[in-house]
């Protein structure tokens, strides 16, 4: 679903981009029969108020034209509408074949979609440029005085009714507009905006006004225009130019701010947070490279989040966190951090009694139970080695009590392992001190790590561990360091773990003590 919904075209009477080709197909067919008939009967009733009207004088209304105005006038209004809308969908069937057929727009179908409008203004432009000429003719015939009146009056009917059907019609095809667009069919490289002005002001003020200038300028130089008729005449004209204009802007601005809506509702819906949002480019001018750089954009965020999330669950969120503020670079510092290693007793065994998938699958359960442990309390799995795992506290986000962390995550791995994985079983060694931390490795490809005797340590405790692997090990430090966690752990023995000089005071969980979850 998009940002819009019901509003995907940016006008509830297009309907929605998920609906059905045949609906959608009717739809457009039916607004495009409408708004031809409304804008012809808006420039006939311009045509009549100013013929009777606005310019009373010469009158049309005369004996010798009755044969003119009640029967060749109506026969041409009803044969235009006949042969306008006919025709129109003629060329709209031809230009929208493709669609009609379901198929994707071939590159000479995205060119015959974006002339349809214009074909279809075109065909009003020629009826009335017809009517324009015929009319002229037939009125000056017999009364040569009508030649202006008639020829003024028929054109400006005509540019306006050119002008609202070139915005009705490319407001209604916004649909197959944005199929053409979605295919890689941009819009031509002309301002279509600056095209839509153009033709506002151009019907809506330029020749009403020319009309008004010409109104009185047959007031002046007919003696027998009396004042009445040049202020009714000039009234009628202005009261045609605030009605045309007005219909022409809204009409103008409508196509302008509904790819705005559009645009301002898929921000709106970013900032809350959602980037699954991709909006229904329709509009064949620079509002639509707007829409279309919008989707842009949202598609870069998604995958940078995406990438930021795999770059996360690669290296953990606290690291991919610290890398993504400053520029990474090799080397590390001291930090005091507490160490959890986690290693299966008999993986060997385990892989000769399981399939491949099957181990993979307990090992997933085994990493599970670990991650949730360690990240529960704030720590970072550092690395998966085969069978085993390296978490550390402290580093790169400083804890309170790391080593409480770590002694507390390790009897939860026990506990977890013992319930969610009876499929093996695991040593676990605690350890705390003093290591460095950074990231190891080359420019081009590197690693946040820890390295340090507390990280052997620990892999050593978990050795130890595997006599018992209901009860974890840890380092007398780490037992020392802690705070309330310390309490839940009791000193075993004194030991040199293998490859280690120092003695080790061992510390076991005790096994009285209840889960720390």
């Amino acid at each position: 679903m998009t940002a819009q919904g019901s509003r995907d075209y940016g006008s509830i009477l297009l309907g929605s981009a998920d609906e059905s080709s045949f609906r959608q197909r009717l739809r457009i067919q039916t607004l495009l029969t409408g708004m031809i008939v409304v804008a012809n009967l808006i420039g006939a009733g311009v045509a009549i108020l100013l013929t009777g009207v606005g310019i009373p004088q010469p009158s049309v209304f005369q004996a010798r034209l009755w044969w003119v105005n009640f029967l060749v006038l109506p026969v041409y209004v009803g044969a235009a509408f006949v042969v306008g809308i006919g025709l129109g969908t003629v060329v709209v069937v031809r230009d929208l074949r493709w669609a009609i057929r379901g198929r994707q727009p071939s590159a000479r179908d995205a060119r015959r979609t974006q002339r349809a409008p214009w074909r279809l203004v075109a065909i009003q432009g020629m009826l009335w440029g017809v009517a324009t000429v015929m009319f002229t003719i037939m009125y000056g015939v017999l009364d040569p005085a009508l030649i202006p009146k008639i020829f003024f009056v028929v054109a400006l009917s005509g540019v306006v009714v050119v002008a609202n059907s070139y915005l009705l019609v490319e407001f209604a095809m916004r649909p197959v507009l944005a199929e053409v667009i979605s295919a890689g069919y941009g819009r031509r490289k002309r301002s279509g905006v600056r095209a839509r002005s153009l033709v506002s002001w151009l019907a809506g003020s330029a020749i009403p006004i020319t009309g008004i200038l010409l109104v009185v300028l047959f007031g002046v130089f007919r003696d027998d225009t009396d004042k009445l008729d040049l202020f009714i005449g000039v009234t009628v004209l202005a009261v045609i130019a605030l009605g045309t204009g007005l219909i022409l802007t809204v009409l103008s601005s409508v196509s302008i701010t509904g790819p705005i809506r559009s645009v301002r509702s898929g921000m709106k819906r970013v900032q809350d947070g959602d980037t699954d949002v991709d909006l229904v480019v329709y509009d064949g001018t620079e509002l639509g490279d707007l829409q279309v750089g919008f989707n842009g954009m949202v598609t870069g965020l998604r995958e940078r989040a995406r990438l930021q999330d795999l770059f996360g669950r690669h290296v953990g969120r606290d690291v991919a966190a610290a890398a993504l503020q400053r520029d990474p670079e090799l080397g590390g510092s001291e930090r005091i951090v507490a160490v959890v290693f986690v290693d299966v007793i008999g993986s060997t065994t385990l892989a000769s009694r399981h399939s491949p998938t099957e181990v993979v699958e307990i090992l997933n359960r085994f990493f599970a139970v670990i991650v949730a442990a360690v990240e529960g309390r704030h720590g970072l799995v550092n690395k998966f080695e085969g069978d085993a795992v390296l978490a550390i506290f402290g580093a790169p986000i400083d804890l309170e009590d790391p080593a409480g962390a770590a002694l507390s995550a390790a009897r939860q791995i026990a506990d977890g392992l013992a319930r969610d994985v009876p499929d093996l079983a695991a040593g676990i060694g605690v350890s705390y001190g003093r290591v460095v931390a950074g990231n190891v490795g080359a420019i081009e490809r590197f690693e946040y790590t820890v390295i340090g005797d507390a990280v052997n340590e620990s892999a050593r405790l978990s050795e130890l561990a595997k006599r018992d692997p209901a009860r974890p090990l840890a380092s007398g430090h780490a037992v020392e360091a802690a705070g309330p966690e310390a309490a839940r752990w009791e000193q075993q023995e004194a030991t040199t773990l293998r490859g280690r000089t120092a003695e080790t005071v061992v510390h076991a969980a005790r096994i009285a003590d209840p889960d720390d979850t």
